[in-house]
């Protein structure tokens, strides 16, 4: 427990975060991976580049500083960064290394202000935090290893098919090398893989979406091509059946649990459809009673994923239906069949249908879709225990 005078002074350092900004945290990788180059076979060094991480890490200090006295209010944050370090094999001594770099960053960047009481206010502040998560990341790695089917650390899967989805999507069905069962998993949790090759530069961790129900003896992950995507175009070009790669366990907290009388949506837009085929999945498989409903939005034909796949269930299952936009189609995309509307995806075509009493909505896809989503939802008066997504790589909130 950190005492008031600890937490009083952590709190008057807002003003100082907030004035630093992005700043902070630009500086802190800065100068870890300066000193600490060994982590940048863990950080997904492309989230650098773009500054989502930077933001990520700056969003979530914040958030920090402002609740330590009521650290409750940010336990969904604490599971969704727990989750994401197991993905990444975090270990307990690299949060000294992380500390080490904070304190440091802020004696740098504001030496007026960082006097040593408020470095000892931060260290303790941060101290605390670590515990929270190295406890919670234990209890990952324990719950793992202890499932039917479960491991600790990296298993070795060898890729049993390699399939294209749409011109940049592909999937990849992965068995265990060992040839034994593998752990269960929530439909829209990832898969974490550890990429190590020396076609790459550094060793790579990246989490793909499992795209299929859990089966207790394979998994299959969809990759998107990403424009200069280390990992990705790694995947696409290098990655042959046959070959293995290095798997950590499932992991995530962005799950579907609903009851069979539970009208459910799912709403995607590009990649994004890939945690919301493994939903579908699940429930069809187990025979959903109440209404689902399919909704995605892409480019055109060509970049629409598991499109046969999605039809030929519903037409096997009369209580799905499917709402599909392209935003572009293209000469031989046809209307009514292989799309129901063009442009980008409006709600407002399909009201009447999706909203239902109790129904929950699931949507992952780009940023400005899913900000879409939840201001149209929102607006229709559906409150956000009923409102779930996803957002691929660093955290940010809509």
């Amino acid at each position: 427990m950190l005492d008031s005078r600890t937490i009083d002074i952590v709190k008057s350092t807002v003003p100082l975060l907030e004035s630093a900004n992005t700043a902070l945290t630009e500086h802190f990788y800065q100068r870890m991976f300066r000193d600490n180059p060994e982590l940048k076979d863990v950080f997904n060094l492309s989230h650098q580049k773009t500054g989502r991480q930077p933001a990520a890490l700056f969003t979530a200090v914040l958030a920090y500083a402002k609740n330590i006295d009521n650290p409750a209010v940010l336990s969904a944050a604490v599971e969704r960064i727990a989750q994401k370090h197991t993905g990444f094999a975090i270990k307990p001594e690299q949060y000294a290394i992380v500390g080490h770099h904070l304190l440091e960053t802020i004696k740098e960047l504001a030496p007026d202000a960082a006097t040593p009481e408020v470095i000892d206010a931060w260290a303790q502040a941060y101290g605390a935090l670590a515990e929270i998560f190295i406890g919670r990341e234990e209890q990952i790695y324990q719950g793992n290893e202890s499932k039917a089917g479960g491991w600790r650390g990296t298993r070795a899967f060898v890729v049993k098919e390699k399939q294209a989805e749409s011109e940049q999507i592909v999937s990849f069905l992965l068995t265990p090398a060992d040839g034994g069962a593998v752990a269960d998993y929530l439909p829209g949790q990832y898969l974490n893989l550890h990429l190590d090759s020396p076609l790459l530069e550094h060793k790579e961790y990246r989490q793909y979406s499992l795209c299929q129900a859990a089966n207790g003896r394979e998994y299959r992950i969809a990759v998107k091509r990403e424009p200069g995507g280390v990992a990705s175009n790694f995947m696409h070009d290098q990655v042959r059946v046959g070959d293995t790669l290095q798997v950590l366990p499932p992991a995530g907290d962005f799950f579907m649990e609903v009851s069979a009388d539970t009208p459910v949506v799912l709403l995607s837009g590009g990649v994004g459809l890939t945690p919301m085929r493994a939903m579908l999945d699940q429930l069809l498989s187990q025979g959903h009673q109440a209404d689902v409903h399919w909704l995605h939005a892409c480019e055109n034909g060509a970049q629409h994923a598991f499109k046969d796949d999605i039809q030929q269930r519903r037409q096997a299952h009369a209580n799905l239906n499917t709402h599909v936009w392209y935003r572009t189609p293209a000469e031989n995309d046809q209307p009514a069949e292989d799309y129901h509307a063009e442009g980008l995806m409006d709600l407002s075509q399909v009201k009447d249908a999706i909203i239902q009493d109790g129904a929950h909505y699931y949507f992952c896809g780009p940023l400005p879709f899913m900000a879409m989503v939840k201001e149209q939802l929102s607006a229709w008066g559906i409150e956000d225990a009923r409102l779930h997504y996803e957002v691929f790589g660093p955290h940010q909130s809509l």
